[in-house]
Parts: structure tokens; C-alpha cells; sequence
């Protein structure tokens, strides 16, 4: 389960980038739209041709998905030396790829694939770098730079005979992976195609599965957040195979014209009701922070206030849900439930009313890509997905308010049982020599950042450098494998100060949920390892 969990947080690596891209590419699909831009958006015109370069660069990351992965999951899951590692990973892929071509080139009759008739009039085959192969999407770049990481892991720093020593290193990792791949190939030629059928059909059934696969997923994709096993769930819709092969948001932004300037129904056009999951992130968030702010004493509410809101303005602008959910999550789990169920049934209800489109991330990207481009046609189909979600917003609000009343909910900003006992002076003395002492620790450390300051403190939290087995990262949270996880100090300890938004333990498994900052602290967390 730990492998798994540092599986899902180095996905999140190559995924931070399809954020940015898909906007671009949404908003130069706008304006080169001359129904919304008018005249000037004419093709040939200048304002045409200079959005159609910017579109251009866009479209690089959906162009080399592949790339991206095999690149991506080494920089998270190498234990050493990721840099050489990612090298390696990049070089026995293309390896491998090449390896696909000469066996199809070879063989065609006997894998059921003849690459002389062209990559554009054959189905299930793609150029990769200029080479062409199968295509096996992201699952055969996870695949291959996993098998990299695994023996770049292993055989990084073993140590050879001086006479072969120029072979030491990234190289000896590169030699074996060269080796490798060609059994693996050979498997995927036999294999791959039965698999692509396979996909076909699994598209079809998901297709049918109708609202309870719809909401089946959206609640999956919220609940299974504290674990980190999300990514799992919506990685392979989004960027294939589980739906369509190239991935739905790749599909979404290649017809994203033609749904723009058509008439027709929107769910009639794009018939799947998957990652939507961003209307949660903008309704079921909002509706979260007003109860939490509402349900806190007036004297707090400042205080509150000013945790609250920028934790909620990420949410529903960016995406980015963990500041916000894991200010409850771990007080009150129930609540996380309650809040995927709430979520999931408000995504189906409105896929249920013709809801359908591009909504996996916040307020921008749903923006960007479905609301500005589209809205010429289909805006009717918006409005009924506000109404939807401001009534939700109120059931969140009236739900969430009233739970934390009458359990009592000690969120931040209530009152607590500490509190409310009454201090001796003895008491207040005491706090007054810590608090002497905390100043005087903190005015005798310097630090060149606040990175390097949290990663400092984490350490010493954590047990210590010798506790340390590895570290990685995800979007929000630094994860971390200790030897000994009764060395690890309580979540009262990491939310401190504000130093971190608190911990989640699973055995040797540490999450410290650290915000948006989590790459730079990790930085600065490995280099003072």
C-alpha cells in the first residue's frame, strides 16, 4: 500500500502541467472562434494566425503525454540521483518503442499490425519521437519508466570491475534496461492489440453504466482523497485509456470547436459524464467554508476568516481542495464522507439535467474550457448547472453548520476544552517560560527561506534524519516513509505556528500536508538529508 500511495503522489508531477496547457488551449480555441471574437477571428487574419502559434505550443504537452510520464515519475520515485534516472527512463523507452517498430516492420501478419500503410490510416498506432509504434498511451510510459526506476533503484551504485568503470552508474542502468525491453516488447506486440480491443469494450460499458457509473466515480475520486489513491481513479479517464484511448480531456479540446459551433446537445455531442468533479470544488467547498465560518463564535470569526479564505478562494479558483478538506478531515472524518456523498450526487443530478464537458479543476480551467468557448450555444446548459450547484451550496451550508453545532465540532476558531478551563498563575508563568524559549530558538536559527525552515522543523518532527527512508511528493503533501513511526511526533506539533495544515499516518507512512509549497520544501527537506 505505501508503493501504491508513492505511485499515485509521482503521477501528480506530469499532471501539474496539463492544467496550465489546457487553459491556453482553451482560450485560443476562443479566440479564434468567430461566432464569440467576430471578424477578426477570421482565418488568415493576424489575430488568427497569432493564436494559432500560441495554440500551437499548447497542444505540446497532449501531443507527448507519453513523454511527460516516462520523464515525470522519476524525478518522484528514484531514490537517488533522479536526474540520471529520468535520463535513463527517457532512453529505454524510445529504446523500446524502436524495438516495436523493427517487430511490426518484421512481422506485420503475424502481431496483426502493417506499419507500411501509415501511422494516420492505421488505428491503435502512434508516432512517439518520430518512431512509429504502438500505442500504449500512459500505461506503457508508467510501465517502462517504472521498470527504469526499479532498476536504477537496484543497480544505481553497484559497483563494477575498474576495467568496466566507464560503465558504472547511469550507464549500467541504461545497458540492462536496453536488455529488458526487448522480451517486454515482443509481450506488448503479442498482447497490446487484444488489449486495445479490450478498451473499446470497456468504453462501451462505462457508456452504459449511466448515472450510477457517474456518480460511482465522482464520490470514489472525493472519498479516496486522504489516501491519495485518487489519482487512480480519474488519471485514466482523463488521460486514457478507460474512456476513450487518447484520454477525455485530449478528446474534449480536439473537438472543443465543434461542440462550439454546434447547435446540438451538449450531452449528445460528448456523451460522458466523468470529471466533473471541479463543480464540487467550486459549490460543495464554498457551501464547506461558509458553515465553517458561520458555525464559529463572532469573537473568532476574523481568525477564522483568515484560514478559511485563501484555502477556499484555491479551491474553487484552482482546484487545489487538501488546505481547505484537511482542516476537518481529521477532527471529523464523517464530515469528509458526508461531503463526497453530498458532492458525487450533485455532479450526477446535473450530468442527469445534460450537464456534461471538461470540469475536473477549478473555476479557471472550467472557465476556460467549457463555459467562455461554449456559451454562444449552449449557454442555457450553464445556467442550469449554477442553479444546481447554488442550491447545493445551501444544502452544504445548512448540512455542514448545523452537524458542527450539534456535535460540537472542535474546527478551528470553537471552543475547545483547553480553552475553557480556568488558569492558575502558575499556569500563565509556564506559558510565559515556553514561549520565552520557543522565541529564543527561533531568533538563534537563520534560514534562507520559509522553505527551508519548514523542512527543518518537519525533520525534526519526523524523527530525525536517521529516520528517514524516503520522500516524495503529491499537489499538497510531503510523503515520507519513517523506520520508526512512534518517533514521530503528533499533529498538534505540525500545526503549530501554521507550520503545516497536519499530518496522516498509515504505519511508516507520513503525509505532511504542507499546501501548494510542498516542491520547494521537499527540496530543501532532501538537501538537508
Amino acid at each position: 500500500m505505501n508503493a501504491i500511495k508513492r505511485f499515485g503522489s509521482a503521477m501528480i508531477v506530469p499532471v501539474l502541467l496539463f492544467a496550465f496547457f489546457g487553459i491556453v488551449v482553451g482560450l485560443a480555441t476562443l479566440f479564434k472562434n468567430p461566432a464569440i471574437m467576430g471578424g477578426i477571428a477570421e482565418e488568415g487574419t493576424m489575430w488568427y494566425n497569432i493564436w494559432t502559434i500560441i495554440e500551437s505550443g499548447g497542444w505540446t504537452i497532449f501531443d507527448h503525454m507519453e513523454l511527460a510520464f516516462v520523464i515525470g515519475l522519476p524525478i518522484s520515485l528514484a531514490k537517488k540521483a533522479q536526474a540520471r534516472a529520468t535520463l535513463a527512463a527517457l532512453m529505454v523507452y524510445l529504446v523500446f518503442n524502436n524495438y516495436i517498430n523493427a517487430i511490426l516492420t518484421l512481422w506485420p501478419s503475424t502481431f496483426g499490425v502493417d506499419l507500411s500503410q501509415g501511422v494516420e490510416n492505421l488505428t491503435g498506432v502512434k508516432e512517439i519521437a518520430g518512431i512509429p509504434t504502438l500505442d500504449t498511451n500512459i500505461i506503457g510510459a508508467i510501465a517502462i519508466s517504472g521498470i527504469v526506476i526499479w532498476i536504477h533503484n537496484r543497480f544505481y551504485d553497484k559497483k563494477l570491475p575498474d576495467m568496466l568503470g566507464i560503465f558504472q552508474g547511469l550507464v549500467f542502468v541504461t545497458i540492462i534496461g536496453f536488455f529488458v525491453m526487448i522480451p517486454f516488447a515482443l509481450l506488448i506486440a503479442f498482447v497490446w492489440p487484444y488489449v486495445q480491443q479490450g478498451i473499446g469494450s470497456l468504453q462501451g460499458f462505462i457508456t452504459q453504466a449511466g448515472y450510477i457509473g457517474v456518480w460511482l466515480f465522482h464520490f470514489l475520486e472525493r472519498v479516496l482523497i486522504p489516501t491519495g489513491l485518487h489519482h487512480f481513479i480519474y488519471t485514466p479517464f482523463e488521460y486514457g485509456p478507460a474512456a476513450v484511448n487518447e484520454g477525455l480531456k485530449p478528446y474534449w479540446i480536439t473537438h472543443l470547436n465543434e461542440f462550439a459551433n454546434s447547435t446540438a446537445a451538449l450531452k449528445d455531442l460528448y456523451p460522458y459524464g466523468f470529471l466533473m468533479q471541479g463543480n464540487i470544488k467550486m459549490f460543495g467547498c464554498l457551501g464547506i467554508a461558509l458553515a465553517m465560518y458561520y458555525s464559529t463564535p463572532k469573537a473568532n470569526r476574523k481568525k477564522v476568516l483568515a484560514l478559511v479564505l485563501p484555502a477556499t478562494l484555491t479551491a474553487v479558483f484552482a482546484g487545489i481542495t487538501e488546505p481547505l478538506e484537511f482542516t476537518f478531515l481529521f477532527i471529523a472524518p464523517y464530515l469528509f464522507v458526508i461531503h463526497a456523498l453530498l458532492g458525487a450526487t450533485m455532479v450526477t443530478i446535473m450530468n442527469m439535467f445534460g450537464v456534461v464537458g471538461m470540469m475536473g479543476s477549478g473555476f479557471i480551467e472550467i472557465a476556460a474550457l467549457n463555459w467562455i468557448p461554449l456559451s454562444s450555444n449552449h449557454g442555457g446548459i450553464y445556467i442550469v448547472q449554477a442553479i444546481i450547484g447554488l442550491i447545493f451550496v445551501a444544502l452544504y451550508f445548512v448540512l455542514f453548520r448545523w452537524i458542527i453545532l450539534k456535535f460540537d465540532i472542535a474546527l478551528p476558531g470553537r471552543k475547545t476544552d483547553e480553552e475553557a478551563k480556568l488558569y492558575t498563575k502558575q499556569d500563565y508563568q509556564n506559558a510565559k517560560k515556553e514561549e520565552e524559549t520557543d522565541n529564543q530558538e527561533i531568533a538563534a536559527a537563520t534560514y534562507d527561506s520559509e522553505y527551508e525552515e519548514k523542512a527543518v522543523y518537519y525533520l525534526e518532527g519526523l524523527g530525525g534524519k536517521e529516520n528517514i527512508k524516503d520522500v516524495t511528493n503529491c499537489a499538497t503533501r510531503l510523503r515520507v516513509t519513517v523506520k520508526d513511526p512512534d518517533l514521530v511526533k503528533g499533529n498538534d506539533y505540525f500545526t503549530k505556528n501554521q507550520m503545516a495544515h497536519g499530518i496522516a499516518q498509515s504505519g511508516q507512512s507520513i503525509q505532511v500536508i504542507v499546501g501548494l509549497s510542498v516542491p520547494q520544501v521537499r527540496d530543501s527537506f532532501e538537501t538537508k538529508l
